[in-house]
């Protein structure tokens, strides 16, 4: 199968808004190339998804902006000066090489082009940039102007198909069964291994048995379960009964996964973070004699001198690239370890007790890790009680947690339920909001180049953010600098595609950056898109929103709280007045 067809198939992606219309045309192409003996799967679907590998792998091209437009120079044999003023114009490197283009393919195959990105995001050493930007250069040379299109697309981080992982799932199951009724047993296995190539290979390899039978892989990072919200002690006994009740600790969330003497840390978003965290790899050869182990924590920074948990706000600095050591000594860290997933065996399957005594057994005696003490609880007062003196020690809150309940990868059920201390105002919780755009704000704000930001929450069921808040509060003047020059990365010409928007900000951005928000309450709005069914309906909205922590690097963008999520705070807010 040729590279430009498979160009062709993501310009008929790009077309189409409509989501029915993507899962038809990506089911078209991985039924097509399930059935080509020359193609693997697996590229088809990095590719689709913008990536070489699955995300965790954190495979980069670490190629700027400024080597991009070199390469197309050596690429169109036009002047870099062209090149630049027409990027300035249009905002999107591909469609410039595609405008510059006009050379005849090579009809280089998708394996031919997928082994030749692979090489160029190994490159290292001396030389490395001018052997980055002449290898590129010579490989759109090759191609024809949609593949060049795609391929710059790639490489920047930025294909901008509009598909998501459920639209992905969708087209697998009908390109196999011809209906999306295998969209279940997909997504569980996706959400055991969060690698969706590897998903795709096994079912058009081994069948849809070999899916349903899907085990946990070591290795694989498992997309973390998540806990739901409910208002109060008394509901959440009225929902889950007699519960096992932690604190909920304000840190770095860590998936921890040992084969041997090799360890993982995999954060929130599934990016690699072991080399950041040495303690923890210390801590768990240590602590932990099993084999092959699998366990989530949260990691907090200390006080070496009190043993006292610091605020996130200096745990953050421990989320570094540069300087580990230093930081290390200064804030070292300590783990609480709150569930085991695999102990030799995978173990999601078993109960909430029984996961927690394989813990308890597999976890030694050490100074980095320590599980994370748990007390059963039958009424709302025990339960309450336990709230406030979590709050009291400096804790987030707690969280409740179903004693028959199995780990969910992925889900965000009622086997957990975190309850946060209260805010003033009728909102009890912090929203994660998405920046999709800002404005130029008016007087000294507007001399800083950022007022304030629209943002959004996601729409798992469509797929597309929706707005929900103005943001102007929270941010200082150097904040306000530091977001404006952070967004400039990201920005586009248009409102992205995956965003539904009533509100025109001065900028639109990439739906990337994830903000923690605090808000009075909920309210009904014209003029947010949040929850919004018809035209003449209004959506929800953030009453005085104002910003809590800065950037979390620890979230994607469809890790944002949902609608579904904004819906219910609203109904809660209800229930409390």
């Amino acid at each position: 199968m040729k590279f430009k067809e498979l160009a062709v198939y993501f310009q008929r992606l790009e077309s189409t808004p409509k989501r029915l219309e993507m899962t038809d045309i990506l089911a078209e192409l991985f039924k097509k190339a399930a059935h080509d003996k020359k193609v693997n799967i697996e590229e088809i679907i990095y590719l689709s998804q913008g990536h070489l590998l699955p995300s965790f792998k954190n495979i980069e091209f670490q190629m700027s902006e400024k080597l991009l437009q070199k390469s197309i120079v050596l690429a169109t044999d036009k002047p870099g000066k062209l090149v630049e003023d027409m990027f300035q114009k249009i905002g999107d490197y591909g469609k410039v090489v595609q405008n510059l283009s006009d050379i005849d393919s090579k009809n280089l195959s998708i394996a031919d082009v997928y082994k030749k990105l692979t090489e160029l995001s190994g490159f290292f050493g001396s030389g490395v940039v001018a052997k980055k930007t002449e290898y590129l250069g010579i490989l759109l040379k090759s191609t024809t102007p949609l593949e060049a299109k795609y391929i710059v697309r790639i490489i920047m981080g930025k294909l901008r198909l509009g598909v998501g992982d459920p639209t992905h799932l969708d087209s697998l199951s009908f390109a196999y069964n011809g209906d999306k009724s295998l969209r279940k047993p997909l997504e569980r296995a996706y959400n055991l291994c969060c690698d969706l190539g590897l998903v795709a290979k096994i079912l058009f390899s081994e069948g849809i048995k070999r899916i349903e039978d899907f085990e946990v892989i070591v290795g694989c990072p498992i997309r973390m379960a998540l806990a739901a919200r409910l208002a109060g002690a008394s509901e959440i006994i009225e929902k889950i009964g007699t519960c096992a009740v932690e604190a909920k600790y304000d840190g770095f969330r860590c998936q921890v996964h040992k084969i041997g003497n090799e360890i993982q840390v995999y954060s929130r978003n599934l990016e690699n973070t072991t080399h950041m965290f040495p303690e923890i790899k210390e801590g768990t050869l240590v602590q932990i004699k099993n084999k092959n182990v699998i366990y989530e924590g949260e990691a907090i920074a200390y006080d070496p001198r009190t043993g006292e948990c610091l605020p996130f706000q200096t745990t953050v600095q421990r989320k570094r690239k540069h300087g580990i050591e230093s930081m290390r000594k200064q804030f070292p860290l300590k783990l609480f370890v709150f569930d085991m997933l695999y102990a030799d065996v995978d173990i999601t399957n078993k109960s909430y007790e029984q996961r927690r005594e394989v813990m308890a057994s597999v976890i030694g005696k050490g100074n980095v890790l320590e599980v994370s003490p748990a007390r059963i609880v039958k009424t709302p007062q025990e339960l309450e009680n336990i709230f406030e003196e979590s709050l009291l020690d400096g804790r987030e809150g707690i969280v409740a947690k179903r004693l028959d309940g199995t780990y969910k990868a992925g889900g965000r059920n009622f086997n957990w339920i975190k309850l946060k201390s209260s805010y003033s105002g009728e909102l009890n919780d912090t929203i994660d909001c998405v920046i999709v755009g800002y404005y130029f704000g008016k007087g000294l704000r507007a001399s800083l180049g950022l007022g304030s930001l629209l943002t959004c929450v996601y729409d798992k069921k469509d797929e597309i953010f929706k707005t929900i808040a103005k943001i102007g509060s929270g941010l200082t003047d150097a904040e306000l600098v530091k977001f404006r020059k952070m967004l400039e990365t990201v920005k586009v010409k248009t409102k992205p595609a995956k965003v539904d928007s009533i509100l025109e900000p001065d900028v639109w951005v990439e739906p990337k950056y994830v903000i923690e928000v605090q808000a009075d309450e909920i309210t009904r709005s014209p003029v947010h898109t949040c929850g919004k069914v018809h035209d003449k309906d209004p959506g929800y909205a953030l009453r005085f929103p104002r910003t809590v922590d800065k950037i979390r690097e620890d979230k994607d963008a469809e890790d944002a709280t949902t609608v579904n999520e904004i819906i219910n705070l609203f109904n809660m807010q209800g229930r409390k007045k």
